[in-house]
């Protein structure tokens, strides 16, 4: 099983705007230098709270690193032009030497949609519309107007893995269509995880992905107050942490991506000695 990290940056009162693409590129080169397989970034933007543009904060990323792998959990694709961001994570998977894993989904916070005006009780319509239209889009064909020119090496664009909890219909659609399934720390429940793997695996899928575990190592974790909320964490001290892990791996899943406080990278090196 592989170890990844995720990255929320948010913001904190002792990093000013200039210092905040210096966390951003530190995080990333010291979760390289570490040896970490992947490092991921959520997506919202109308929850409240200032974020940055999950597409925008990989490619500075990868401007630093060159062999970790970059990775969406999940963008909601229902929220853009389907066109407009196919053509956005194209440029993303040249930029980063084919190191991006598109991991996409339809969204399930209400407030994200009404942010930008998209409908939220058609979005899984329109996770499957948007889907096709990219995918032909990577293939060089017009979708509405015009075709967007595929940049060459790119064609059929980068690897897709679908976000989904325990759903059987879109579990078998990220086996059959998809490059890999990923499943949810936050909400999908250790059940969850077990079952939705034994349906992936029957209908041919390859790679699952656990993502958005949130882990916090020290004594007075500041995700103290997650641990009662989401449903599979490691935010315990280190000896419960890697029995968590070990029974994560014993599942069968093949990435495990976790999500370090932003505001203590330095943990990262902590949650990589969580396993040799």
């Amino acid at each position: 099983m592989r170890l990844g990290v995720v990255m929320i940056p948010h913001p904190l009162a002792d990093l000013p705007l200039p210092a905040v693409v210096q966390r951003v590129v530190a995080f990333g080169r010291l979760a390289e230098s570490l040896g970490f397989a992947g490092l991921w970034v959520p997506d919202s933007l109308g929850r409240g709270q200032p974020t940055i543009d999950p597409l925008l904060m990989l490619a500075v990323v990868a401007g630093v690193t060159t062999t970790i792998e970059l990775g969406t959990c999940v963008l909601q694709v229902p929220l853009r032009h389907p066109v407009e961001l196919a053509h956005r994570a194209q440029s993303l998977h040249l930029l980063a030497g084919g190191r991006f894993q598109f991991g996409v989904g339809s969204g399930s916070t209400r407030a994200d949609f009404e942010a930008v005006g998209a409908d939220f009780d058609a979005r899984f319509k329109t996770l499957t519309t948007s889907l096709d239209a990219m995918r032909r889009t990577w293939q060089g064909e017009a979708v509405i107007g015009g075709g967007v020119s595929v940049w060459p090496g790119t064609e059929g664009g980068p690897p897709l893995l679908l976000g989904a909890w325990r759903s059987a219909r879109w579990i078998d659609l990220a086996a059959r269509v998809c490059q890999g399934w990923i499943a949810s720390g936050i909400y999908s429940a250790w059940d969850d995880v077990a079952t939705g793997m034994r349906m992936f695996r029957a209908a041919g899928g390859k790679r699952v992905v656990l993502a958005n575990v949130f882990t916090d190592l020290r004594p007075e974790p500041v995700f103290a107050d997650r641990a009662g909320r989401v449903k599979i964490s490691l935010i315990c001290p280190p000896a419960e942490a890697r029995e968590r892990l070990q029974r994560i791996e014993a599942l069968g899943v093949d990435d495990v991506l976790l999500v370090c406080p932003f505001g203590d990278p330095e943990q990262l090196e902590m949650i990589r000695g969580l396993v040799g």
